[in-house]
């Protein structure tokens, strides 16, 4: 019987060193890597984003990464069927697959399949984002905690896309996001290992600092002018572009935009940590040990490969 094919997640908060070990893993194991970055899809978004460069990039394949434009919607489910497709092509040439991301919902829609959500018409998103930009997003989430509570205390409620969703789900149902959560994971046809990375918070948060004065340095104000075109999209309503918009908008200045990508992405840090803690079964080893890291993914393939020999 042919050995049960292995996709390795790695997860954990931003700034860790998660391209770093994936990269590592995929010549370890001569595979291939999936991106699950919900914005490393995008082709216009590279600096902001801390997307590999073309060195890693050239270290060990990759998919998913400037897949996409910014003009095209690019969902979860999205993701999850095109992902699913290139993983089944992949596992014909390997036994083991790397995935890494930070993006929670990306990594569990390829683990563990997502609700079959409906869908609210254009007109609807376009509305609820052209509210998110002028009214902001405490205002929206103040009324998606009204309409959906429970949803309001298990979701990342800072992630402006997430919020738009359950709003434009509720007004196209009139039934709230919390209604349409599956209660059983999707079995997949292959099996999954999570390996978390993480390291001391305040050496993590310094690391997090350093890099967006990086960005800042590789022209990442240059990158945010460029897409101001597109400014009220998802993607683009996140960490590291949205403060620089407010400062091309004038609401703010250039050295209080910086000051706040740092200090919310420090924030997203803690709930990237936070969300994959209580996600299935992470396992986790600080960021430098790919050494303890290989050697426990061996086992665990071998205890695989004995499971599979008993059936």
């Amino acid at each position: 019987m042919a050995n049960r094919k292995t996709l390795i997640a790695i997860v954990g908060p931003t700034a860790v060193g998660k391209t770093a070990m994936a990269i590592s893993l995929a010549q370890y194991f001569k595979t291939a890597i999936i991106s699950a970055d919900s914005r490393q899809f995008y082709r216009e978004m590279s600096i902001g984003t801390a997307k590999p460069d073309p060195e890693e990039l050239a270290a060990a394949p990759h998919y998913f990464i400037d897949s996409h434009t910014i003009t095209q919607d690019y969902s979860a489910g999205d993701f999850e069927r095109e992902a699913l497709l290139k993983l089944e092509e992949l596992f014909q040439l390997h036994d083991v697959v790397i995935m890494v991301g930070g993006s929670g919902l990306f990594v569990r829609a390829l683990c563990e399949g997502l609700d079959d959500l409906p869908k609210a018409g254009d007109d609807v998103r376009e509305r609820l984002n052209h509210e998110l930009a002028v009214l902001g997003l405490e205002v929206l989430k103040d009324r998606l905690k009204s309409i959906d509570p429970i949803y309001f205390e298990t979701a990342d409620m800072d992630n402006p896309q997430r919020v738009v969703r359950a709003l434009e789900v509720f007004e196209a149902t009139g039934k709230p996001m919390s209604f349409y959560h599956k209660k059983d994971v999707e079995r997949r046809p292959f099996d999954v290992l999570t390996i978390g990375l993480n390291m001391d918070r305040a050496k993590l948060y310094e690391r997090i600092n350093s890099r967006v004065d990086l960005m800042m340095t590789k022209g990442l104000l240059d990158e945010v002018k460029a897409l101001l075109p597109f400014k009220t999209k998802p993607a683009l309503l996140t960490v590291g572009y949205a403060e620089l918009f407010d400062y091309l908008d004038g609401k703010q200045s250039l050295e209080e935009a910086i000051a706040k990508i740092k200090q919310n992405s420090r924030r997203y840090a803690k709930r990237q940590i936070t969300w994959f803690k209580k996600y299935g079964r992470t396992h986790w080893f600080l960021a430098h040990e790919t050494a303890a890291i290989i050697e426990f993914i061996q086992k665990e393939l071998a205890g695989h490969i004995h499971r599979d020999a008993l059936r």
